[in-house]
């Protein structure tokens, strides 16, 4: 244990952490800090891409793609269809984030064209994530820098009215023999596939 931060750092701290130690899943930038200094400085850098998930069948997968939103630092997820979703596999990381609960498809909709985005409230896009027939890869796809990542259900993917609702649905490219690949696996590649656009300004 080493020496008890000063003033004015003492702010950060959450002084239960420092006496008995910090059992929490943060990076070590975090250690210690109280919860609600975490949430504030991950608000002054978060990205501009919002991640939503439908949640018809309490999929065990939301969790795992709430984990990786918190990896990326998303701008906040959405559950579109039931409040409840199984927790177990967010790992705490949920409580970093900020959450939207919208019981419709039509409801994200409403939610996404009243939404500022970069300064003006011109609404921001649905993208969703299927390899549906018709669907763009990915891999060459502009993805904006404001917009929302839409994914389905593990098994039944993108509802009807999730297509319907999205400006553009796009693939990632497989090269084996298995249909689709797992929910979890699906968002994490979509989101890095923002991050190295946007973040690291890689070239299509």
């Amino acid at each position: 244990m080493g020496p008890w931060p000063a003033e004015p750092e003492l702010f950060l701290y959450d002084e239960s952490l420092l006496a008995d130690g910090d059992r929490r899943n943060v990076v070590d930038k975090y250690r210690y800090w109280r919860h609600e200094a975490i949430v504030h400085d991950l608000d002054a850098q978060r990205h501009d891409f919002h991640v939503a998930v439908e949640n018809w069948g309490h999929d065990f997968n939301i969790g795992s793609v709430i984990r990786t939103a918190n990896a990326f630092n998303a701008k906040a997820f959405h559950i579109v269809g039931k409040r409840r979703w199984n927790r177990r596999g967010a790992m705490v990381t949920d409580r970093y984030q900020h959450e939207y609960h919208h019981p419709s498809i039509e409801a994200l909709v409403d939610w996404a064209t009243a939404a500022p985005a970069g300064g003006e409230a011109h609404g921001i896009p649905i993208i969703g994530i299927d390899n549906l027939p018709g669907s763009q890869p990915i891999e060459t796809y502009d993805l904006p820098r404001h917009c929302i990542l839409l994914f389905g259900q593990e098994g039944p993917g993108l509802s009807p009215q999730a297509r319907e609702a999205s400006v553009a649905i796009l693939d990632i490219a497989q090269f084996g023999s298995t249909r689709s690949i797992n929910a979890g696996a699906a968002a994490a590649i979509a989101m890095h596939a923002w991050v190295r656009r946007h973040v690291f300004d890689q070239p299509l």
